[in-house]
């Protein structure tokens, strides 16, 4: 490692494993979105299945409006701990679980028309106002990758616009669609195109849009002027409140998994097992798949040594990628992954016992890093019986 690089030398105060979310960069990407908010006029909400670390809140809810969950259990912190709006959707839900979303929620949203059939009475007869959407699938792809496009052929999720034919829609105020993963705004401008095709008829009828997540509005090369088109343009045409809810956006190049190697075996190829997991601590590095970048790290054969990084879990396939680096790695040297805030602490499992990564908070600015958590046996057993 570059420890002349005042980031990881900020960095090495940190235990290993360990998540540390950069709060300089959550404060920069904060603000961008605000910046959107004002020039549209649209309200960003904060996903809570990509990043929902509640001791960033109280920074996150200056400017967010609130937040969209997938469970009751994402719906009570967003209610707790955020505050503003808290939305939910899910592909379907139990009696259990809507009661409960009932209590904390003030958007939500249905998959299909016989859960809105069945839960349309328990909303009529509740003490708190709650408005209901209904997600749809405009039937055009834009996801890059199967497993993550909600609009593939025999998709579970959303509704599409034949079905709506003779539904009694009485109570329903929004409608929401959603279609990107990690894209920019040409992909919401052809997707927008594709949802006004098929539900424009049905837009009057309604309070609010939600145009979904997948909106990778703090990347660099984002163009953040045509997404302001697209929501203000779609705003004056129809007069509806717009929602966005990205995650990953607000949590981009936001956060470091700092880690160390444990050893270094060689079968055929240097590979370098570490105190993480792919499997355990990053899983979406095996679920898309996708390889993380690595700092002062490059491609394979790019630099002088070249190692295979790997998990120390008992998964064959517990394999993060291969790298190359100016100086050979060694037990105890450290790797520290980049962008690492998001689809992160949210995934992370105790796979073979393995514990979980300590929690930390840096600012660079101020030089300055602390440790929020770290967990210990006691967090293993007790998900367990």
């Amino acid at each position: 490692m570059a420890c002349k690089d005042p980031l990881i030398r900020l960095l090495s105060g940190a235990p290993t494993p360990c998540f540390v979310v950069d709060e300089d960069a959550l404060v920069r990407n904060v603000a961008l979105l605000g910046k959107i908010q004002e020039r549209t006029g649209c309200r960003i909400l904060l996903a809570l299945k990509a990043f929902a670390m509640w001791k960033m809140f109280p920074l996150l809810r200056e400017t967010l409006r609130g937040v969209c969950a997938s469970s009751p259990h994402e719906a009570r912190l967003g209610r707790e701990c955020f505050g503003g709006e808290v939305h939910a959707f899910a592909a379907a839900y139990s009696q259990q679980d809507f009661s409960r979303l009932l209590e904390v929620c003030d958007h939500i949203v249905f998959n299909s028309f016989s859960q809105l059939k069945r839960f349309r009475p328990m909303v009529r007869e509740a003490v708190q106002d709650v408005s209901l959407g209904l997600r749809v699938n405009p039937e055009y792809s834009e996801a890059p990758a199967r497993l993550y496009d909600p609009c593939a052929p025999f998709s579970r999720l959303g509704i599409r616009r034949e079905q709506f034919q003779g539904q009694d829609l009485s109570g329903v105020s929004g409608l929401h669609f959603h279609t990107l993963c990690e894209q920019n705004s040409d992909a919401l401008e052809r997707t927008l195109e594709a949802f006004e095709a098929k539900f424009k008829d049905l837009i009057p009828m309604m309070e609010w849009v939600n145009f979904g997540g997948g909106h990778h509005i703090t990347r660099s090369d984002y163009d953040v002027d045509l997404l302001c088109e697209l929501v203000a343009g779609f705003t004056e045409r129809y007069g509806k409140v717009v929602y966005l809810e990205p995650g990953e956006a607000v949590a981009l190049n936001a956060g470091y998994l700092v880690s160390k190697v444990l050893d270094i075996v060689r079968n055929e190829i240097d590979i370098a097992i570490l105190d993480t997991s792919a499997a355990a601590h990053m899983p979406d590095v095996l679920e898309m798949p996708y390889r993380p970048e690595v700092f002062g790290a490059g491609l394979p054969g790019q630099r002088r040594y070249t190692y295979r990084l790997a998990g120390l879990s008992c998964l064959a396939g517990d394999v993060i990628g291969d790298y190359s680096f100016e100086e050979p790695l060694e037990p105890g040297t450290r790797v520290v992954f980049l962008d690492m805030a998001h689809y992160t602490m949210v995934k992370t499992n105790t796979f073979n016992g393995i514990g979980l990564p300590a929690i930390a908070v840096c600012r660079p600015s101020q030089d300055h890093i602390r440790i929020i958590r770290q967990f210990h046996y006691e967090d293993f057993k007790n998900r367990l019986s």
